[in-house]
């Protein structure tokens, strides 16, 4: 689902966030980009549409996103943090060969210790590490 204008700056407006144009093309590129940007794919995507954009803008709306819950941060052990869209509970799977990273479903099942008991998790965290279905291919195919 594309978000407009509109329905992004309801959104921003609903969790008290002031909605520039600049957090509005930052909250669009997350939405419409399911490949977890880092600061600087961000940043060297949005200046060609303005040139004015500093990368210092996109981390304060990062941290702003995330401090109300509209944006996670994302380590997927590449040395880069990486950020997504606040949707379902979900893990990711990232490709070594060709570091493509895919969201997977992943049902949550842990046994907590004793002295975790009665805490409510909120989020939880899970990274694969492998190679990919087209990578494989691409290896037997050669």
């Amino acid at each position: 689902m594309i978000n407009t204008q509109e329905q992004i700056t309801k959104i921003l407006k609903d969790k008290e966030i002031a909605p520039s144009y600049t957090r509005i093309k930052i909250y669009d590129y997350l939405a419409k980009d399911k490949i977890h940007p880092t600061v600087d794919e961000i940043f060297i995507d949005l200046v060609k549409l303005f040139p004015t954009l500093s990368k210092t803008t996109v981390y304060n709306s990062l941290k702003l996103f995330i401090e109300k819950g509209l944006v996670r941060s994302v380590n997927l052990h590449d040395n880069k943090m990486r950020y997504e869209l606040v949707r379902s509970s979900h893990g990711h799977f990232k490709c070594d060969t060709c570091s493509k990273i895919y969201d997977i479903t992943m049902e949550i099942n842990i046994n907590l210790p004793k002295e975790l008991e009665g805490t409510i998790i909120d989020d939880y965290h899970h990274l694969l590490i492998g190679t990919c279905s087209n990578c494989l291919n691409k290896e037997n195919s050669n």
